[in-house]
């Protein structure tokens, strides 16, 4: 039995790229060569696609971790640098335009003055 119970662990730990048919159809294998018990198959099925899940999640958090550090390694921006920065444009645009449209009304150019 402990045999059988390494072969789950490995097959369970392979689940995080195998599809739950496959699964079937190796615990069905193993049913037929007698090293599993017809009546055990359903819930060794259940709990290694259950396992698969939860190694499915948490190979996605490493490689989520692994590429938030690597952006931050090679300062890529995240959204809220980038938001800020959009704040600031937006309020730079708006103070430009207020000075050229006080300059129109005083009859000279951004341009001229600036010289």
């Amino acid at each position: 039995m402990s045999d059988l119970f390494k072969k789950a662990i490995s097959l369970g730990v392979g689940l995080t790229i195998v599809s739950k048919e496959k699964v079937e159809k190796v615990v069905e294998e193993l049913v037929k060569r007698g090293e599993l018990a017809p009546s055990e198959s359903k819930a060794l099925v259940d709990r290694l696609i259950e396992r698969g899940e939860e190694e499915r999640g948490m190979l996605k958090s490493v490689v989520q971790e692994q590429v938030q550090r690597v952006l931050k390694e090679m300062k890529v921006p995240v959204q809220s640098d980038i938001d800020e920065l959009e704040s600031r444009v937006a309020v730079l645009e708006r103070r430009l335009a207020e000075l050229e449209g006080i300059s129109h009304l005083e009859g000279t150019s951004a341009e001229t003055r600036m010289d």
